[in-house]
């Protein structure tokens, strides 16, 4: 095997953690002497050891002495103590005498020191070895601990010729079943699903992880994500599948229970207090949001800056909008964008128009010239079934 082998093999670890670990990263390492691999681990879940402790106990549990080995790690060791104490005095006290690493690690507490410390004790040290493919595993991780604002996945699904439902509304279903278990895999992946009223209104969602039976996830061992509505006059229904499910996080679905995460609305100040403690009442936390400046619309604007400043002070490092056009472009266009990455489905259907409402995936706002539009990289191409997705990065 050789030295890149060993960090795809810590990469491919790495990633066995999606969906668990946040808000931390997504980390893998492997320990090597004469050119095999004798002990190996990565961070499995928020909470629980890191990547390097990981391959340590590994190691223990299986007899294998580390002395003098060399261990490959996807991101820089820490060096601070958190919910698990620092990897770097793991590491030396191992009698591990080589560190190879991809990723720096932009957190503040770590950022260069993980590295300068090992070497101090005479560790010797490679970095940036294969960053960009271990760069890769965590845009996530990266862009909340340096904004602490959660990464932004807009989602949205639509035909051939461009239409998110039927001059009627329709929207049930535009894409196949392994298009849609695809979402909820993705779903399972972050830490909130977020909506607007509109679509409350319109389809009644749960917002929460279905039909994961895949092998990675089943039912019982999935992490539901907290389920988030955009609602600046509460006009919720109480009767509403949101607001049932909220206080007990379990619901009756198609003759199953199914688990559901909790649920966070903000709604604006003048908003009904007696909806609000009603809310309440149920479980679900509501949170007050200033509006801004209304810019084409006569209705009210919830401040969405704010609104992912206040979830990521909750430790909420990602978010998936699965909304209609309206919110979409508000967070494309209403202040700065704040969406970092679209996932789009496009199903082989053309559905054409009656003369009734055109149903398209961003609406309500936009630019005036070609050249100030929000422009995106290239994109990763992935087929489920009969649909397409496409998805796309923001271009820094």
């Amino acid at each position: 095997m050789t030295p890149n082998d060993f960090m795809n093999r810590a990469i491919s670890l790495a990633l066995k953690g999606k969906g668990w670990t946040n808000p931390n990263p997504l980390v893998g390492a492997v320990i090597v002497r004469d050119g095999k691999i004798i002990a190996e681990g990565y961070h499995h879940k928020y909470g629980e050891l890191h990547a390097e402790r990981d391959a340590l106990k590994n190691a223990a549990d299986n007899g294998v002495d580390v002395k003098g080995a060399t261990i490959y790690v996807t991101l820089e060791p820490c060096c601070h103590q958190g919910k698990q104490p620092p990897c770097t005095q793991a590491i030396i006290d191992s009698g591990i005498k080589r560190v190879v690493i991809g990723s720096h690690d932009p957190n503040p507490l770590v950022s260069g020191k993980g590295a300068a410390l090992l070497r101090e004790k005479g560790i010797e040290v490679e970095e940036d070895f294969m960053r960009e493919e271990c760069d890769a595993i965590n845009p996530v991780f990266f862009h909340y601990i340096t904004t602490k604002r959660p990464y932004v996945i807009l989602k949205y699904a639509m035909t051939m010729d461009g239409q998110t439902a039927t001059s009627s509304g329709k929207s049930q279903w535009i894409t196949g079943e392994k298009a849609r278990a695809n979402v909820h895999k993705t779903r399972a992946e972050v830490m909130a699903v977020m909506c607007g009223i509109g679509t409350v209104l319109k389809d009644d969602p749960l917002l929460n992880v279905r039909a994961m039976d895949n092998g990675q996830w089943t039912m019982d061992n999935v992490r539901q994500p907290v389920r988030v509505v955009l609602d600046s006059d509460l006009r919720i229904p109480l009767e509403s599948q949101l607001v049932k499910s909220a206080n007990s996080h379990v619901i009756a679905n198609e003759a199953k229970q199914t688990s559901c995460g909790r649920v966070v609305v903000f709604c604006a100040e003048d908003a009904d207090s007696g909806k609000k403690c009603e809310l309440e009442r149920c479980g679900i936390e509501v949170i007050v949001c200033p509006l801004i400046t209304q810019i084409s619309s006569a209705k009210k604007l919830l401040d969405l800056d704010f609104v992912m400043k206040t979830l990521g002070e909750r430790g909420i490092d990602s978010v998936l909008v699965e909304s209609g056009g309206r919110l979409n472009a508000s967070l494309l266009f209403s202040q700065k964008n704040l969406v970092n990455e679209v996932h789009l489905y496009i199903a082989p259907k053309i559905f054409g128009n009656n003369g009734g409402d055109i149903f398209n995936p961003v609406r309500g706002l936009g630019v005036d010239c070609p050249d100030e539009a929000v422009m995106f990289g290239k994109p990763e191409v992935e087929v489920f079934g009969d649909d397409l997705l496409l998805k796309y990065s923001i271009k820094n």
